[in-house]
């Protein structure tokens, strides 16, 4: 099995008055894992259906391999699927589940059991072949609804939130199990999921949707590291914002006053920008969480930012501690490994906030 390029060339797709897809453009290469990501409504399973074709473009084009399948039947697209609710068949074994596709398509019966013995033992489910979905945990019916999609050895699967109804630990075993089959069989996988998680620990990209548009694609470091808009930064990962005024620069550093006059130390230009920031102009300062280090009032130096502690949450490998940031009286969410010296601050301790230049992004003030 091999996958197939996939390219989606400026789709549209309204609902009434509604434009659920917006001129969206986007290239998949062979054998690549692409997850669409994007919050409830965003346009993202709409475009994966498109894809599937059990929706029809109102525009623009799409094309698996050197085909244009904007109008094909979804049958006839060589495209497996797989659904958040699995869509077994309740009154068929296992083996007759996966079997479905190949009887579908006329499959001699011998070469259907291969098929299906080959598909139990990719999805390491050999021996299951005689019991009903019924008798499967919600992990063992997923993996039967993968096996069942790739059985007819499709160049593409699209898989839609398929692990929404598993529980957390289970469902980080699927990601690993799902990106182990995708890359034994190098099929072409868009994976439709609202988990930015999920979407970073198993694609090659991330297609960022928002507002039934493409806000950025990029590897998931580059979405983390090199957001292109405050929506990115805010969606993928956690980012502490402040709002402030550009005051000027050295060689080396612009800087950056916020609404309690605290001068902080930053990029000179807007992110991704090469043109310089002008003096006075207003800018929303963006600051990972474990970017931001935690001393003793009094201990920051001149580019720190003053702050109390409201909260402070232990998550395991990390302490979680929320700060209320000085006269601007934003809430800082600052992220320290357990067993660092500094997680011992409690509530109600007065603390100085600092970050290195290297950490801060700055966007327009006005940027969404």
């Amino acid at each position: 099995m091999t996958g197939a390029a996939v390219a989606v060339r400026d789709v549209t797709k309204s609902y009434g008055s509604v434009v659920a897809v917006r001129g969206v453009s986007l290239d998949m290469q062979a054998g690549e894992f692409v997850s669409l990501l994007g919050p409830s409504g965003s346009g993202k399973t709409t475009l994966l259906m498109m894809i599937a074709g059990f929706e029809m473009p109102d525009a623009g084009a799409i094309h698996v391999g050197d085909r244009d399948i904007t109008h094909v039947a979804p049958n006839r697209r060589d495209i497996g699927m797989v659904f958040q609710r699995y869509a077994l068949f309740p009154h068929m074994t296992v083996a007759q589940n996966i079997a479905f596709p190949l009887r579908m398509r006329k499959t001699p019966k011998v070469e259907i059991a291969q098929k299906v013995d080959a598909a139990l033992e990719l999805v390491q489910l050999e021996g299951f072949g005689d019991r009903t979905p019924h008798q499967l945990s919600g992990g063992q019916q997923q993996r039967i609804a993968v096996a069942r999609a790739l059985v007819f050895e499709p160049s593409v699967l699209l898989m839609d939130e398929p692990l929404g109804a598993l529980d957390k630990k289970l469902r980080e075993q699927m990601q690993i199990e799902i990106k182990r089959i995708q890359q034994r069989l190098g099929v072409t996988v868009i994976y439709v999921t609202h988990d930015q998680e999920e979407a970073l620990t198993m694609s090659d990209r991330v297609a960022v949707i928002a507002g039934g548009e493409l806000a950025q694609v990029g590897t998931p470091v580059e979405l983390y590291q090199h957001p292109r808009t405050p929506f990115v930064a805010d969606f993928i990962g956690k980012m502490n914002f402040l709002r402030g005024e550009y005051v000027g620069s050295s060689d080396t550093q612009g800087f950056v006053r916020l609404a309690d006059q605290t001068t902080i130390a930053g990029p000179k230009s807007l992110n991704g920008s090469a043109v310089p920031l002008r003096v006075g102009e207003g800018v929303r300062i963006a600051i990972r969480p474990e970017r931001i280090s935690l001393m003793q009032r009094g201990e920051g130096g001149s580019f720190a930012i003053s702050g109390i502690v409201e909260a402070a949450i232990f998550v395991g490998s990390f302490h979680v501690f929320l700060v209320r940031a000085g006269g601007c009286n934003e809430l800082l969410h600052v992220q320290i490994p357990a067993g660092d010296i500094t997680t011992s601050f409690k509530n109600g301790d007065k603390v100085d906030l600092m970050a290195e230049a290297s950490a801060i992004r700055l966007f327009s003030a006005g940027e969404a």
